[in-house]
């Protein structure tokens, strides 16, 4: 019977799959909306047939759909049954759009086959160039252009290309030939090599393949075609990608579409270019036209850094320094036409675009148009001047920002007044500063930041495979490769400084040391690398804190306007109070009274109090933390203004502040006149085996009750100080944590409103305050409506929760996460964004039975989830009232807070 079934669903499948439309000609897409056309043939595809739509020169072509690739995978790597015939079909169009045909000898039809999923991942998949060249269509191409050395550099470029993307052959074979075959010639520059040097070096290209694969260089245009297209679809899960996915969290299922497309040619001679370019500049927001062209070259040229490209106005070459002749000065009739283009596409897409073109026989074309990676600061000035230009609104620039992004303008910028050692300078690809220990590889980089080093990668010219390098290291710095490279693409998409095109850099890989200039620098040496100014220092730099106004400010106003989330810090300490408050924090979400017990001066008081036999010696001791606790407070509380703050009592075990060492254990017996016998017993007396559910949190003050009596009155006295001094007074939040049960929270409450009355009477005057708790274990949720009895808000301490939740110890999950995010388990890291499914579900029930017995009770968040946006997001949609997260995540909170009321609001 199963059989049966199992039979009838897959002729089901079969049936539908025959009747799929898996591939689209660039003019024949079907008219449905922007989003749902980028979804079905990718960002590359919906903008080709839209370029198309609006009268744009575009080569034609056609779309392999990303349902095509999902279905490819989903048949365990073969491709649905009519797809070969609908791309047959597909290619007559073309033929009979630029009349030439595919594998003619003479007038061969020459195609590239790009991927392109729905979000731009700048050079994590795969190209392929002039596909469709053989021995004989080359000599074919040779005669129709006229250009025997255009036709075998071409032939060249595909078998390099073809070879590294389809055959696995490693493109630096092909590198080292051509290096080779130039030093025994003499010659420089590439553009200096003649058809028979070509000639020479494919027959070396073509030994190279035998010896690394067994096989020739295919000469059917068919099975290259198809070769292409299933290593585009097979790059969607190579290694790069799917870190690249990890890090942006990119679906797996979203797939990526396939684009074949007529080639035009940048390398037939002197009057044919290429480039990339951005329709504002992308490291500074400034609305000028930015980008680079090579004459006489192809698109890969510019992109992978293998040339170092010319700019494209006048204007950025003066700036630059630069002799080499702009695209204005040197085809100025083509450059006028390509400005039009570029202000026609940005006034279409409302954003700052990235195009690529080629011009061939003096000639546009325009190959792609995508919306531009940018820096997080280019980000906020292109939205903030957009909504001033009235080509989009304020909801709309306030969702175009990445909240992530921020993080890169939150932190240290070098200072100009520093001592600098400046070895060479490269391009400022993208800006920021960093120091660390030079490292030659991905791999390298990624063991430091492992073992907490810092690391600066330093490399020819960064290729896809180095991705997982380059977010593991604080910055990049490139020998090769202009402004719109994969280094400084992907640096400035991940917030990474960068400097490429260093070009007096002379690695050495081998012996792991660059010089620069007459100056080595050794593997582990420490650099500084500013990206703002291409600068490269040996030694440490020293920095400044970011000025943040200006854009930044205009945005966030509208931000704050818009949210309806308040956000709140997690801090102790004055300094992370203050941080917080400048970034906009609008009070303290949660306040670790423990951190404050560590400090030198404090912790023998503490480890005193500890080690006491009986109360009284307990609370000697205890007297003793209370002046400090009380400091503690009124500071913050100063800092804080009027503002609400969250002090979550004691929560630790007790043995965590116990001495460690041997060397400790006898300076503290020493001090305390005590023997080591004693502190090993209470050691061992403490020691638990599982301490996160120990005897912490409220189990410590159910035992001993004067620990959370000393903290509370701390805080009464503060206030009462504070009060004095007529600073704008608080409303202190007593958080008890670890609350299970309402009983506890019925016990702790009484103890803190006595202490609360004793203080009142003594200074005669009226404390007020709120006490609460934080819901960090699934009984405590599920029995919110009895706790909320005795609670005026519930804070969820989802670090916690989220731990006893899933039964998985966070400080250990790091050994077999990774393994259920790549098997689909888990959709990211359930510490680094909240689980819905499961702990979101008891959030959920923890409000609702809270506000139903407590309609007044405020809900909060306090978690590290308090800064993640996708978290945010769904705090706004559960009805919380605040998040609260680290003080350099403040303002990734506010823009996410608001960007979570827009699409609310947009949703009814």
């Amino acid at each position: 019977m199963v059989k049966k079934i199992k039979k009838s669903i897959i002729k089901k499948k079969v049936a539908n799959t025959n009747k799929a439309k898996w591939v689209y000609n660039f003019e024949d897409t079907p008219r449905s909306d922007k989003q749902s056309l980028k979804n079905l043939l990718g960002g590359k595809g919906a903008n080709l047939s839209e370029m198309i739509r609006i009268n744009l020169p575009v080569p034609p072509g056609f779309t392999i759909t990303t349902e095509a690739c999902n279905e490819f995978y989903s048949l365990n790597q073969k491709y649905p049954s009519t797809l070969k015939k609908q791309v047959s079909a597909a290619i007559k169009k073309v033929e009979q759009k630029i009349k030439k045909l595919f594998g003619n000898e003479s007038n061969p039809l020459l195609v590239s086959v790009r991927s392109g999923a729905r979000v731009s991942m700048p050079g994590m998949m795969d190209t392929v160039l002039n596909l469709g060249l053989n021995d004989k269509t080359v000599i074919g191409l040779a005669k129709k252009t006229n250009n025997e050395t255009f036709a075998y550099d071409s032939y060249r470029r595909f078998i390099q290309m073809y070879s590294n993307v389809v055959l696995n052959v490693n493109h630096h074979n092909f590198e080292d030939l051509i290096e080779n075959y130039k030093l025994t010639k003499g010659i420089v520059l590439d553009t200096e090599m003649e058809a028979s040097d070509w000639k020479s070096l494919i027959g070396s290209f073509r030994e190279q393949i035998v010896s690394e694969t067994g096989k020739d260089f295919p000469q059917d245009v068919n099975e290259q075609l198809w070769g292409a297209i299933g290593a585009v679809f097979q790059s969607w899960k190579n290694q790069r990608a799917k870190t690249y996915r990890k890090l942006n969290n990119i679906p797996e299922e979203w797939g990526t579409a396939v684009n074949v497309q007529s080639m035009v040619f940048g390398n037939m001679g002197d009057d044919c270019a290429t480039g990339v370019a951005f329709t504002r500049n992308p490291s500074t927001g400034d609305n000028s036209f930015y980008g680079e062209y090579l004459i006489n070259a192809q698109g890969e040229d510019v992109v992978a850094g293998i040339r170092t490209p010319q700019n494209i106005t006048k204007k950025a070459r003066l700036e630059a320094g630069s002799k080499d002749a702009s695209m204005e000065e040197s085809m100025p009739k083509v450059y006028k036409e390509l400005v039009t283009i570029y202000k026609k596409l940005e006034k279409h897409y409302r954003d700052m675009q990235d195009i690529e073109f080629t011009v061939e026989n003096k000639k546009l074309w325009m190959l792609q148009t995508r919306s531009g990676k940018r820096t997080a600061k280019a980000s906020i000035k292109i939205a903030v001047d957009m909504v001033k230009e009235k080509l989009i609104t304020k909801d709309e620039a306030i969702l175009r920002i990445d909240p992530k992004m921020l993080d890169t303008l939150l932190h240290p910028t070098l200072d100009p007044k520093a001592k600098k050692d400046i070895i060479t300078k490269g391009l400022p690809a993208s800006p920021g500063a960093a120091s660390g220990k030079v490292t030659f590889s991905a791999d390298d980089a990624e063991k430091l930041k492992a073992q907490g080093q810092k690391s600066i990668l330093v490399r020819q010219e960064t290729s896809p495979e180095d991705i997982h390098g380059m977010h593991a290291a604080e910055g990049i710095l490139t020998c090769r490769g202009g402004m719109t490279s994969h280094a400084a693409v992907v640096a400035r998409g991940m917030g990474r400084p960068c400097v490429s095109g260093a070009g007096s850099i002379q690695i050495d890989y081998k012996n792991k040391f660059f010089k620069a200039n007459s100056r080595e620098v050794k593997e582990g040496d420490i650099i500084t690398i500013d990206g703002s100014t291409g600068e490269v220092m040996v030694g440490e730099v020293t920095t400044i804190k970011p000025d943040i106004s200006g854009d930044f400010s205009t945005l966030m106003a509208w931000a704050d306007k818009t949210r309806t989330l308040n956000i709140r810090t997690n801090a102790e300490t004055p300094l992370d109070t203050k941080v917080a408050r400048d970034f906009g924090a609008e009070g303290i979400g949660l306040c670790r009274t423990e951190h404050m017990f560590f400090d030198e001066e404090r912790i023998l008081y503490v480890r005193q109090m500890i080690l006491s036999k009986n109360i009284e010696d307990r609370n000697k001791a205890l007297k003793n933390i209370l002046p400090f606790q009380k400091k503690d407070f009124v500071e913050i509380f100063k800092i804080m203004k009027g503002l609400p703050v969250t002090v979550r009592l004691l929560d630790p075990p007790l043995h965590e502040f116990l001495p460690k060492s041997e060397k400790e254990i006898a300076s503290v017996a020493k001090i305390l006149n005590i023997s080591e016998y004693e502190i090993n017993n209470r050691i061992n007396d403490l020691h638990e085996e599982n301490p996160m559910l120990g005897h912490r949190g409220c189990r410590l003050a159910i035992s001993y009750p004067e620990i959370y009596e000393m903290q509370c009155e701390a805080i009464f006295e503060a206030l009462v100080e504070c009060h004095k001094a007529k600073v704008q007074s608080v409303i202190p939040e007593i958080m008890i944590p670890l609350v299970s049960t309402a009983k506890e929270l019925e016990i702790l409450k009484y103890l803190v409103d006595t202490k609360a009355k004793e203080v009142q009477k003594k200074h005669g005057m009226k404390i007020s305050y709120l006490v609460g708790t934080m819901i960090e274990l699934p009984r405590a949720a599920l029995n919110a409506f009895e706790i909320s009895k005795y609670a005026d808000f519930f804070s969820f301490g989802t670090n916690d929760l989220t731990q006893t939740t899933l039964g998985i110890s966070r400080d250990d999950s790091g050994k077999f996460l990774d393994d259920y995010v790549n098997s689909n388990i888990f959709k990211i890291d359930p510490f680094v964004s909240i689980d819905v499914d499961g702990v979101g579900q008891l959030v959920k029930i923890a409000c609702e039975n809270g506000k139903r017995n407590n309609p007044k009770i405020k809900l909060g968040i306090c978690g590290e989830h308090g800064g993640d946006p996708d978290s945010i997001d769904f705090c706004h949609n559960a009805g919380l009232h605040y998040v609260s997260c680290s003080p350099y995540r403040v303002p990734i909170a506010r823009l996410a807070a608001a960007q979570s009321k827009i699409r609310s609001k947009q949703k009814h």
